[in-house]
């Protein structure tokens, strides 16, 4: 956290899948009055576990279009 004239500034690295609905709930906690940037920073290996789910997923949806 950093401050600007009369703005506080939060830099954080936080995965794009986190940020699905962070707009609306910045606005819901600051009163309409925050904003925020975002920025590509990298790419990073997903957790195993969450990997395995993602696969999962894409085989029951190929499976689903497969039988219609």
């Amino acid at each position: 956290m950093d401050v600007d004239g009369s703005f506080q500034v939060i830099k954080a690295h936080v995965p794009a899948k986190e940020l699905y609905r962070y707009s609306s709930t910045l606005r819901s906690l600051t009163g309409g009055r925050g904003v925020h940037l975002e920025s590509f920073s990298h790419y990073e290996e997903m957790p195993r576990e969450a990997e395995q789910k993602v696969v999962e997923e894409s085989k029951k949806a190929r499976q689903q279009q497969a039988t219609e």
